[in-house]
C-alpha cells in the first residue's frame, strides 16, 4: 500500500544528481580591492590549454574515524601528491552528493592537480561522505546539519587528514556538497582560504518538483520511512535505485552531457556501491529534501553573498545541465560573492566526465589565488 502512494508521486523530471528513477568568471584573484569585480568565462571543449608540466603522482587511501554522537564512522578518503617533501598547499575535494556519490567521481582532477608544476605544489584529498561512496553507511536520522558537521569536524578536527593547521585548505565540492561548504563557511565554521562550486544544487529530486507544502512533506516522509524500512525498504531501493538499467539511464540523461561517455565499467562501479550495507539511508534523505541546505533560491543565493570581500567563490557552472539545475546555477552569475563565473561542458557531473577542463579551470583559480 505504501509503495502505490508513493510511485504515485514520483516525478519524471529532477534537477539534481540521483540515480533514482527521476528525469529528470568573475574577477581576476589578486589582493586589490577589485578582486570581486564580475568576470565571466566560457570554457568548451576545444579550447588549447597551455598547461605546465606535470609529474608523477603519489596516491594513498585511508580510514579516518568520525564520532559523532555515540557513533564511530569509518571515513574514506584518497590522498595525491608528488611523493616529496616540499611544502604543499592542500586542497579538500568533495563528491556530489547522491545515491552514487563517490571519490571516484573526483579523482582523476585530483591527481591532474597535485601532479602540476609550477610556483606551489599541491596536496589533493577526497573524502567521501559518511553514508556515502566507501564510507561506512550506519542508520543515521541524515540530513544537511549532520552532512555539516561532519565536513566541519573532517575539515577542523586536530587529527584531520586535511592538516589545516596552517588555515591555507581550498575547498571544491559539487552539487549539494558545494553549498553545504559555502553555507558552513557563510556560519564561520569552517575558513578555507577558497572555494570552487561545481555544478552547485541546493533542492533534492522531489522538493523541487513538487514543492514543499504539508501534503507534500507528509508524503515525503511517507518514501522516507518506507525506504528505511528493514525489508520494504530494500525491496523499493532495488526497483528504484539499485539496478543497472536504471542507473544507465539517468547518467545517459542528465548525469553526464553526452551518452557515448557513459561506459560499462562506470555503470558496474556505481551499481557496486547501491549494493553496501546501508546504502538506503542518506538517498531516502536525499530524495525527499533533507539533505537541502537551502529552501529556495533567494536563501542560495544569499549564501554565496554573505562570503562576498570574505573568500574568494568560483563557480563553474555547466552548459547541458538539466532545466531546473541550470536555472539555479544561472542565479549565481551575477550574484553577489561570487568572484569568478564559468561555464564548462558537461551536466551534473563534469568533473568526472570533463576532468581536463575542470582541473585546468581549477588549477588556474589556484594559480590566481596563491602564485600571481
Amino acid at each position: 500500500m505504501a509503495s502505490s502512494a508513493i510511485f504515485h508521486f514520483l516525478p519524471s523530471s529532477s534537477s539534481s544528481l540521483t540515480s533514482l528513477s527521476f528525469r529528470n568568471s568573475r574577477t581576476h584573484l589578486s589582493q586589490t580591492p577589485n578582486f570581486y569585480k564580475p568576470l565571466l568565462v566560457k570554457a568548451s571543449t576545444s579550447v588549447d590549454f597551455s598547461s605546465p608540466s606535470k609529474s608523477p603522482t603519489s596516491s594513498k587511501n585511508n580510514n579516518w574515524l568520525w564520532k559523532y554522537k555515540d557513533n564511530s564512522v569509518n571515513i574514506y578518503y584518497e590522498k595525491h601528491d608528488k611523493g616529496s617533501d616540499e611544502p604543499c598547499k592542500n586542497v579538500l575535494l568533495i563528491p556530489t552528493i547522491s545515491d552514487v556519490s563517490t571519490v571516484e567521481e573526483w579523482r582523476s582532477v585530483a591527481k591532474d592537480i597535485a601532479g602540476r608544476s609550477g610556483k606551489v605544489n599541491y596536496r589533493t584529498t577526497i573524502v567521501d561522505w559518511p553514508g556515502l561512496g566507501y564510507s561506512d553507511r550506519p542508520k543515521l536520522d541524515y540530513n544537511a546539519d549532520v552532512m555539516e558537521k561532519f565536513l566541519v569536524d573532517f575539515i577542523n578536527a586536530p587529527n584531520s587528514p586535511v592538516n589545516n593547521s596552517d588555515k591555507d585548505l581550498v575547498v571544491f565540492g559539487g552539487g549539494h556538497a558545494a553549498t553545504i561548504a559555502v553555507r558552513a563557511a557563510k556560519k564561520g565554521l569552517v575558513k578555507p582560504t577558497a572555494i570552487a562550486a561545481i555544478a552547485p544544487t541546493w533542492a533534492g529530486p522531489l522538493p523541487i518538483v513538487f514543492g514543499r507544502d504539508s501534503s507534500m512533506e507528509t508524503r515525503y516522509g511517507l518514501l522516507r520511512g518506507t525506504l528505511r524500512a528493514p525489508a520494504v525498504g530494500w525491496m523499493m531501493y532495488n526497483v528504484l535505485v539499485s539496478n543497472e538499467k536504471s542507473i544507465q539511464s539517468q547518467y545517459k540523461s542528465h548525469v553526464y552531457s553526452d551518452p557515448e561517455k557513459v561506459t560499462p565499467d562506470i555503470i558496474e562501479s556505481r551499481y557496486a556501491l547501491t549494493k553496501r550495507q546501508g546504502a538506503r539511508y542518506v538517498p531516502a534523505a536525499f530524495l525527499t529534501g533533507l539533505l537541502d541546505p537551502v529552501k529556495s533560491r533567494e536563501e542560495f543565493v544569499q549564501l554565496f553573498a554573505e562570503l562576498e570581500g570574505r573568500i574568494p567563490v568560483l563557480v563553474l557552472a555547466t552548459a547541458g545541465s538539466p532545466k531546473r539545475s541550470k536555472a539555479e546555477m544561472e542565479a549565481l552569475r551575477e550574484a553577489k560573492g561570487v568572484s569568478k563565473y564559468i561555464e564548462v561542458p558537461g551536466a551534473l557531473l563534469p568533473q568526472e566526465e570533463y576532468p581536463e577542463i575542470v582541473a585546468e579551470q581549477l588549477y588556474r583559480f589556484l594559480q590566481e589565488k596563491f602564485e600571481l
